[in-house]
C-alpha cells in the first residue's frame, strides 16, 4: 500500500500491457490519472463503441413537430438547406399548422419568381415556397414546363398553396402533371389570387375551375388557353361567383361551346371590360348575347370562329348594346362580311381602334359604310384581306372622321396602283398621321404620290416590301417636299429600287425625321455621306442600313458624325462593312450609345 501512496506519476508503469482493477479490489484507494501513451494500448472497451446518432433516425411525425416550432422564417429557410427530406417536409407545412407562438407576419406579396423548361421541378417550387414566405411574401409566380417531361407536378404546386398564402397571379403553362388537385389546394390556401393564366394543362378540368370560383372571388383576369379537360361547366362556375371578373380570354377549348360561353357572357356581360375567343366551337348565339348584354365590353378579339356565320356579326352589331366598345379585332372569321362590319360600326358609337385579318369577304364597301358609321374611329388596320382593292382604300379615306391618325396595309393582293392622271378629290384627309403599306405588289409610285397629297400631315410613314415604289419618278422626293416639316419616322425597307436619290431629298427637305430604316434598298455610300452633310442638320436616333451591299468602309467617317445624335444602329448583313470598321464604331460610338447599341 506504501508504494500506491509513494506513486507522483512520472514513472511509467505497467509498460507494454494495461492494469485492469474491478470495482472492488482496492476500495477506497486513490489512483491519479496515467500520462497518455504514444502508442495506445488496445482497450477492453473496443467492442462497446456507440455508433454516431443522427437526428434523421427520427421518424417524419417528430420531426414535423421540431420543425413546426422554428421561431423565425430565417431558421426555416437555414433548415430548409440541410436536405431535400427536410426541405420536403417543411414545404408541407400549412400556415395553419405553424405554432401560433411562433408565426411570423406575413408578407404582402412582393417577390416574383419564374420557372421555365428543365428548371421547372417540384423541387424549386418547395424551395420557392420557403424562402419567400418571410421575405415580403410571393406574389407572382410563372411556370412554363416542357410538356411532357416536364417535373412539375400536384405536389409542387401544393408547396407553394401552403407557403405563398399572398399570392395573386399564377401562370401555369405546358404542364401536363398538373390536375385539379393542385388547383384546388391553390384556391383553398390562396384566395387573393387575381390573375389566372392556365395553358396546355389537360389534366385541369371542371372541377378545378369550380374550386377557383369557388374560393378567389377576387379574380378579375383569367386566361384558359387549350386545357382540353375544361368544359361549359366550368365557366359556368366562374360567371356564378366571380364577380370582380374583368377580362376573359378563351382559346381552343373543344369542350367549351355556346352553352359555356353563352352563359358566361349573359351573367358577365355588364361588368366583363375585355373578352377574347379563339378557335372555339360556338356559334352566332355566343355573339347575339355578347351584343346584348355587354355593356361593359370595351376590348373584343374574335379569332378563328368557323361556326359563327353573316348573322351573327350583324346581330351583334344590332342588339346596340356594346355602346363602350372601343377595340376590335377580327382574324380568320368567315362570317365577318360587308354587313356584320357595318353593323358593328352602327351599333358601337365609340369604336376607336379595328384590326381584321384574313377576312376575305371583306370589301371597299364594308370600309367605306364603317367610315360612315364609326364616326370615332383612330386607327384601321388591314391584313390579308383581298378583295380591298385601291376604290376601296379611297372610298374609305374620303370618307372617315376627322379622329383617324393611322391606316395599316398588309398583304392586300387587291390593291392595284392608281392612275396617275386621276385627279385629286376635293376632300382631304388631314387627320391622317401614320400611314404603313407593307408587302402590296400592286402598290406603286402613282399610290404613294396620290396619298402623298392626300394626306397632308404624316409623321410616320411605313413603306416595306414594295417593289413598285422606285425613284424612277421622284416620287420619295416629292413626298419629302410634302411632309419635311412633318415626318418623323420613314421606313423604306425592302424597297429593292430606292436608290441614293431618296437619300438625298430626305437630307434636303425634312427636318424633323428622327428615325430612318433604308435597309434592304439600293442605297451606297453616296446616300449616306448625303445624310451626314444634311444642311438642316439631322436629329437622327435610329439609322438602320441592314442588308445594303452598296455601303462600305468608305462610310465610317459619316456615320460617326451621324453617331453623334444616334441612339441605334443597324449595319447586320452589309457584307462590305469589315469587322475592323465594325469596331471602330462600337469604340467610337459606345459612349453615345451607354450599353451598346449598335447591331452587326
Amino acid at each position: 500500500m506504501s508504494g500506491i501512496f509513494r506513486f507522483s506519476g512520472d514513472e511509467d508503469h505497467f509498460l507494454g500491457g494495461s492494469l485492469h482493477l474491478s470495482p472492488g479490489s482496492c476500495a477506497g484507494a486513490y489512483l491519479p490519472a496515467r500520462k497518455r501513451l504514444r502508442i495506445s494500448a488496445p482497450s477492453v472497451f473496443s467492442g462497446f463503441e456507440q455508433k454516431q446518432t443522427s437526428i434523421d433516425v427520427l421518424p417524419d411525425e417528430c420531426l414535423f413537430e421540431i420543425l413546426r416550432r422554428l421561431p423565425t422564417g430565417q431558421e426555416r429557410s437555414a433548415c430548409a438547406c440541410v436536405s431535400k427530406h427536410w426541405l420536403n417536409l417543411l414545404s408541407s407545412i400549412t400556415r395553419n399548422e405553424v405554432n401560433e407562438s411562433v408565426q411570423d407576419v406575413e408578407g404582402e406579396g412582393f417577390l416574383s419568381r419564374s420557372l421555365e423548361g428543365k428548371k421547372a421541378t417540384d423541387l424549386r417550387l418547395a424551395a420557392i415556397a420557403v424562402g419567400t414566405s418571410t421575405r415580403g411574401g410571393l406574389g407572382k409566380l410563372q411556370i412554363r414546363g416542357s410538356g411532357f417531361d416536364s417535373k412539375v407536378t400536384d405536389v409542387g404546386l401544393g408547396a407553394i398553396a401552403h407557403g405563398c398564402p399572398s399570392l395573386r397571379v399564377l401562370s401555369l403553362w405546358n404542364l401536363p402533371a398538373v390536375g385539379d388537385m393542385a388547383l384546388s389546394e391553390i384556391a383553398k390556401s390562396c384566395p387573393m389570387i387575381e390573375k389566372l393564366d392556365l395553358s396546355r394543362c389537360p389534366g385541369i378540368t371542371d372541377s378545378g375551375l369550380a374550386a377557383i370560383a369557388e374560393n378567389c372571388v377576387n379574380l378579375s383576369d383569367l386566361t384558359i388557353d387549350s386545357c382540353s379537360g375544361v368544359g361549359n361547366e366550368g365557366l359556368r362556375a366562374i360567371a356564378r361567383r366571380c364577380t370582380n371578373l374583368r377580362s376573359i380570354s378563351i382559346r381552343s377549348c373543344p369542350r367549351i361551346g355556346d352553352q359555356g360561353v353563352a352563359f358566361l357572357l349573359a351573367q358577365a356581360g355588364s361588368y366583363l371590360m375585355k373578352v377574347k375567343l379563339q378557335m372555339l366551337n360556338i356559334t352566332g348565339l355566343s355573339l347575339a348575347v355578347l351584343g346584348h348584354y355587354g355593356t361593359s365590353v370595351t376590348d373584343l378579339v374574335l379569332h378563328g370562329l368557323q361556326g359563327v356565320n353573316e348573322k351573327g356579326f350583324w346581330v351583334m352589331g344590332n342588339a346596340k348594346g356594346m355602346k363602350k366598345l372601343k377595340s376590335l379585332s377580327v382574324m380568320s372569321c368567315r362570317g365577318m362580311t360587308d354587313v356584320g362590319l357595318e353593323a358593328v360600326g352602327n351599333g358601337c358609337p365609340d369604336l376607336k381602334h379595328v384590326s381584321l385579318n384574313k377576312c376575305l369577304l371583306i370589301s371597299g364597301k364594308g370600309l367605306v359604310a364603317l367610315a360612315k358609321s364609326a364616326l370615332s374611329l383612330e386607327s384601321l388596320k388591314l391584313e390579308e384581306c383581298h378583295r380591298i382593292n385601291q376604290f376601296g382604300l379611297l372610298g374609305f379615306l374620303m370618307n372617315s372622321g376627322l379622329k383617324l391618325k393611322a391606316f395599316s396595309l398588309a398583304n392586300c393582293l387587291g390593291i392595284r396602283d392608281f392612275n396617275p392622271e386621276s385627279p385629286l378629290p376635293s376632300t382631304s384627309c388631314s387627320s391622317l398621321h401614320s400611314l404603313s403599306i407593307r408587302c402590296c405588289p400592286g402598290f406603286g409610285d402613282a399610290s404613294l404620290a396620290f396619298l402623298g397629297k392626300f394626306c397632308h400631315q404624316l409623321q410616320d410613314v411605313e413603306l416595306c416590301g414594295l417593289n413598285g415604289v422606285t425613284d424612277a419618278d421622284n416620287i420619295v422626293s416629292a413626298v419629302s417636299i410634302c411632309h419635311g416639316r412633318t415626318l418623323e419616322s420613314l421606313n423604306l425597307d425592302g424597297c429593292k429600287n430606292i436608290t441614293d436619290a431618296s437619300l438625298f431629298a430626305v437630307s434636303k427637305n425634312c427636318y424633323s425625321v428622327n428615325d430612318l430604316d433604308i435597309s434592304s434598298t439600293l442605297v451606297s455610300d453616296h446616300g449616306i455621306k448625303a445624310l451626314a452633310s444634311s444642311p438642316n442638320h439631322l436629329n437622327l436616333q435610329v439609322l438602320s442600313v441592314g442588308g445594303c451591299s452598296a455601303i462600305t468602309d468608305k462610310s465610317k467617317s459619316c456615320i460617326q458624325k451621324l453617331g453623334r445624335t444616334l441612339l441605334g444602329l443597324n449595319i447586320q448583313r452589309c457584307g462590305r462593312i469589315s469587322s475592323s470598321t465594325v469596331d471602330t464604331l462600337l469604340e467610337s460610338l459606345w459612349r453615345a450609345f451607354g450599353n451598346g447599341g449598335v447591331t452587326s
